[in-house]
């Protein structure tokens, strides 16, 4: 079983004078109001001190090796399609969204595409739309991170789910009831089945509820339209189709029947039907599309670095810190074709 332990570390309310790193999250009581210590903004590493915590909690202080995990999907995924050359692989996790056409195990780098939308966003506007309509939840980003996880996803038909979502009562099927952790008698929040929803009254006293309709499916349509929220970029289908243009005209048929989806937000429902309608709808006609989400998406890049540390050549590949303490990150450069 893989274990996704957060590259960060946590202060709670209710214990601020002690810092917790990584994996022990699990030691936090009451994640609430819980503080975020990030090395990474935005995808760029802003605080080696917590970086440097991170990787000496979780591996010690003996030497370790570092892989550059963006080509890893591309290598687990031609490992399993041996006969391909080419794919694309789009990589949507926290703080932004890649793009990255492959061939032959190098990168392309004329068709490498960032799209400024990742989970990070999309969790901050489901608290500001609920804060807004419901219940001041803008110090709650664990919790409200965990209610996007478990009932959003993407729409197929935006304004047919909009004009569902505006009905009254149990007309409205796209409607949940979210029961809120407290930490105490509830440790993590649910869905209330749909036969136990309170369409006239109200719920018993203690239970604190959230009644999400749009909200679902207008938070991820942000992977698909960043504009929405004043964001002028592209949305997910659309910088796929633009990279694949920008390679050479006789290998883009082979993208097109290679892209890869990796990455948390590649989790939502939904999410990878409506990439391929989108993208199915701007290719050519007479090109084939595929799109492919692996099981788990989030370890993919993981599992190709696994395969990659079982290659003859593995230590050639590496840089160890003994190598980054002599070298700087010229050795970088040369080793990860940065």
């Amino acid at each position: 079983m893989n274990v996704v332990i957060p590259n960060c570390q946590f202060r709670s309310k209710t214990s601020r004078l002690k810092t917790f790193t990584a994996n022990q999250l699990d030691e936090i009581k009451d994640p609430s109001g819980l503080f975020y210590i990030l090395p990474f903004q935005k995808g760029y590493l802003v605080n080696w001190d917590v970086q440097r915590k991170v990787w000496d909690h979780l591996f010690g202080p003996e030497m370790f090796k570092v892989l550059q995990s963006g080509s890893l999907s591309a290598h687990r995924y031609f490992y399993e399609n041996s006969s391909e050359l080419c794919c694309i692989v789009v990589d949507s996790g926290f703080s932004f969204t890649h793009i990255t056409p492959y061939c032959r195990g190098k990168k392309m780098k004329d068709g490498i595409c960032r799209i400024n939308v990742g989970g990070k966003l999309l969790t901050n506007h489901l608290k500001e739309i609920i804060s807004y309509r419901q219940l001041h939840v803008m110090d709650e980003t664990y919790v409200i991170n965990q209610v996007k996880e478990d009932v959003c996803y993407v729409s197929q038909d935006f304004y047919a789910d909009m004009a569902m979502a505006q009905l009254k009562g149990e007309e409205n099927t796209l409607m949940r009831d979210y029961v809120l952790p407290d930490f105490s008698s509830i440790k993590k929040g649910y869905c209330k089945p749909r036969e136990e929803m309170n369409f006239a009254g109200k719920y018993k006293p203690g239970e604190q509820i959230l009644r999400l309709a749009n909200e679902r499916f207008a938070v991820p349509e942000m992977l698909f339209h960043p504009s929405d929220i004043g964001i002028q970029e592209m949305g997910i289908p659309e910088a796929l189709v633009n990279s694949i243009h920008n390679m050479p005209e006789e290998m883009q048929p082979h993208f097109f029947k290679n892209i890869v989806l990796t990455g948390g937000n590649a989790l939502f429902p939904g999410f990878r039907e409506r990439v391929y309608k989108e993208v199915r709808s701007l290719a050519p006609t007479d090109f084939d599309v595929s799109v492919v989400l692996p099981a788990n998406p989030i370890c993919y890049p993981w599992e190709g670095g696994k395969l990659l540390s079982e290659n003859p050549d593995f230590d050639e590949m590496v840089v160890t810190r003994d190598d980054y303490e002599e070298n700087g990150h010229l050795i970088c450069e040369e080793k990860f074709d940065i």
